[in-house]
């Protein structure tokens, strides 16, 4: 979805694109792919100081940052529920497991820090940044109960900043939630659990990335308003908005519509 995109977008007039990418290998290809409009840094979105030095190296050639796509991601292939015949001490679980979060989750959480930092940074015009969620940011998948966990964390990470990203600096956030596509998430013979006919191509996550990179939806015309803080998740070749939940009664809708604010008062 990541390699896609960039190539849609390197292929745009005036945009230089930077691909971010631990597989040294693969994101040398994909950019030598792209030509002269592309350049590739290695790195690891686990870790701060990689990541930061990342945006720093794009922000020192280009002076500016206006697009930000938080996509890494793994998939879960460790059985959560496996037993233990270890006695009363359980195992700790595996660094496998942990990884997810800390790809998945610390490290979109991040990037949303480094980018807010670096738009901030920029001269003025339209800022973007777009999160990678998932369609298990609303369903449980149960196979996958880590993997859901962080991309609950995810769209939550996205509605909970996009109000005042959009406040304070005029940054749009939003996030896209895909369906079963197969990219190399999982290997061909997990992928095999799915049905084969719902699978949503690559080029509907990459339609809606770039409707969001642009700030409006094609299918909605003129008169819609820029997007900002939107869930959109994709199903085969459709997309659709996602709401909040509704809130369960007034009261709740006061209490945490009183954290809308960049910082709460703190007495002593």
């Amino acid at each position: 979805m990541g390699l896609e995109t960039a190539i849609k977008l390197a292929a745009r007039p005036d945009w230089h694109v930077h691909i971010l990418d631990y597989n040294e290998k693969s994101g040398k290809e994909a950019a030598k792919r792209l030509g002269t409009s592309a350049t590739f840094h290695k790195v690891d979105v686990t870790s701060y100081d990689s990541l930061s030095a990342a945006f720093k190296a794009v922000f020192v050639v280009e002076k500016r940052i206006n697009f930000v796509f938080a996509n890494a991601g793994i998939g879960e292939r460790q059985n959560f529920y496996v037993r233990h015949d270890t006695g009363i001490e359980p195992p700790p679980p595996p660094p496998e497991m942990l990884a997810i979060v800390n790809i998945c989750l610390n490290g979109v959480i991040m990037t949303a820090w480094l980018a807010q930092h670096y738009f901030r940074l920029s001269p003025a015009g339209d800022k973007s940044l777009v999160i990678t969620a998932s369609c298990g940011a609303l369903y449980p998948s149960y196979y996958s109960p880590v993997y859901t966990s962080t991309k609950h964390g995810v769209l939550g990470l996205m509605r909970s900043i996009a109000p005042n990203f959009w406040r304070a600096d005029g940054v749009r956030v939003n996030a896209v939630l895909p369906g079963t596509v197969k990219t190399n998430l999982l290997t061909t013979e997990e992928w095999k659990n799915f049905p084969e006919e719902y699978f949503t191509p690559v080029e509907k996550i990459v339609e809606v990335v770039l409707m969001f990179v642009d700030g409006k939806d094609p299918e909605k015309g003129e008169g819609q308003g820029v997007l900002k803080g939107k869930a959109v998740e994709c199903s085969g070749n459709n997309h659709y908005y996602r709401d909040q939940p509704e809130y369960c009664d007034e009261a709740m809708r006061a209490v945490m519509q009183s954290t809308d604010k960049e910082e709460l008062e703190r007495s002593g």
